[in-house]
């Protein structure tokens, strides 16, 4: 797999347009599938689940048209077919569970790879997903290493109640809901920002939604869905990546964001390691004066802390971000995720930059900060923001670092090296495949 390849120590400036959340678009990818009427999707980015969902529309007969240019995507589900003894889901990334609402309210029938799989963050079940679809009336059956979905007839509504916040759950169960006639609501729902973006766009088809950006969601659905022309947000990942490694690198980048107030908490964390966000007509940016620095707690004898939990909490899949924040800070700090068991085992690589990282068990890290780090080559795990941390710990140092196994960037960050470079990082993919 290629190596990202970095000269570090150089302080990185300019200005950074994000692209859309891979959490929002393939989402709002499966959903089109609801609908036989064109659609117009702006800001599509170009990023490999996208291609291979593209793919997959393409095998099912669907009208695909890109403007690589411009990122503008029509789709037509007009003359779509789908044969459970043909067809298959893409099992390289979990997205791929939500193709299975829309087929089956419009063929009756799915077949998920028993396997399918997204990042490595431990013990991922599909057991919530599998009781959302027998909750609208779904049979669902093991059969030769994939899972049959089937339906006697029109999805049925419900009211569901989650163990936890789940997004793709929530979005299956807004997808069921959708195409079940009568009413159905959802307690404990998911509510992250891409969340509400994927529920904007199911408004926008005709789909009557309350409780946008809440924990219960009451869906009236069975209404037919139409087309229309949907613009992605910037994603919120991409914004706090790059201002994270502005404040790294102790340089100056700004960023657009559209939706500021996703970022008071994230603006609050970032306080904790002594960087200050600043918000202005559209653009953010991270300053900081001196040093990276961990900022002690009021209450004397406890650790500054980071918690990643769903929504409103800090975001999980930029726990690796501020991971690597925390190694470049002075001073000690604990990461805690409490979604995912596995999913910090890749801290270890750390100490091959001289990174004191202490593993308390398989949900919570602590960083010593303030030792003297050295250039590395190390392995990134497959799992994103784990490969931009790397990168992001090795683009503060000087010298030569190598992040092996890197390819799991591209599943989210478009033209990544090349914004990079645009900023002044001497960086480059080796091992090309």
């Amino acid at each position: 797999m290629p190596s990202l390849i970095v000269h570090g120590g150089t302080p990185l400036h300019g200005r950074i347009i994000p692209s859309a959340n891979k959490n929002a678009v393939l989402p709002v990818l499966c959903a089109t599938l609801l609908t036989s009427e064109p659609l117009r999707l702006h800001g599509v980015p170009d990023i490999t689940d996208v291609r291979k969902i593209l793919e997959i529309f393409r095998t099912l007969g669907s009208e695909v048209k890109l403007d690589e240019a411009t990122r503008v995507l029509e789709l037509h589900h007009r003359d779509t077919r789908f044969d459970a003894a043909l067809h298959r889901l893409p099992e390289e990334m979990r997205s791929s569970i939500m193709l299975v609402p829309p087929l089956l309210a419009r063929f009756g029938v799915a077949r998920l790879e028993d396997n399918v799989k997204g990042c490595t963050l431990g013990v991922r079940e599909i057991d919530p997903h599998v009781e959302i679809f027998r909750s609208f009336g779904g049979q669902v059956e093991r059969s030769s290493g994939s899972l049959l979905i089937r339906s006697a007839g029109k999805l049925t509504p419900n009211h569901h109640w989650l163990d936890y916040a789940s997004v793709t759950t929530t979005e299956n169960f807004v997808l069921c809901a959708a195409a079940a006639p009568g009413e159905s609501t959802l307690t404990n729902a998911a509510s992250e920002p891409h969340v509400q973006e994927f529920c904007r766009f199911m408004a926008m088809m005709g789909a009557d939604i309350d409780g946008i950006g809440t924990s219960r969601l009451t869906v009236r659905g069975g209404a037919p869905l139409q087309g229309g022309v949907f613009h992605f947000e910037e994603d919120f990942h991409e914004i706090t990546t790059f201002l994270a490694l502005g404040a790294i690198t102790g340089g100056d980048i700004q960023v657009r964001n559209s939706t500021p107030a996703n970022f008071p908490l994230l603006d609050r964390s970032f306080a904790k390691f002594g960087v200050r966000i600043v918000h202005e007509n559209g653009w953010s940016r991270a300053v900081r004066s001196g040093p990276l620095q961990v900022q002690q707690p009021f209450t004397s004898n406890v650790l500054t802390k980071i918690e990643a939990a769903p929504w409103p909490y800090f975001p999980v899949d930029l726990l690796p971000i501020f991971i690597a924040l925390g190694v470049c800070s002075q001073g000690n700090a604990m990461f805690w995720n409490k979604v995912y068991d596995g999913a910090l085992g890749w801290t270890s690589e750390l100490s091959k930059f001289g990174a004191h990282v202490f593993s308390s068990d398989p949900h919570r890290v602590v960083t010593f900060g303030g030792g003297p780090l050295t250039p590395a080559v190390v392995d990134s795990p497959y799992i994103i923001r784990v490969a931009i941390a790397l990168f992001m710990v090795a683009a503060s140092i000087e010298g030569r670092s190598e992040i092996r196994h890197a390819t799991p960037i591209r599943r989210a960050h478009p033209n990544f090296v090349e914004n990079l470079r645009s900023l002044g990082a001497r960086v480059e993919w080796a091992d090309e495949e």
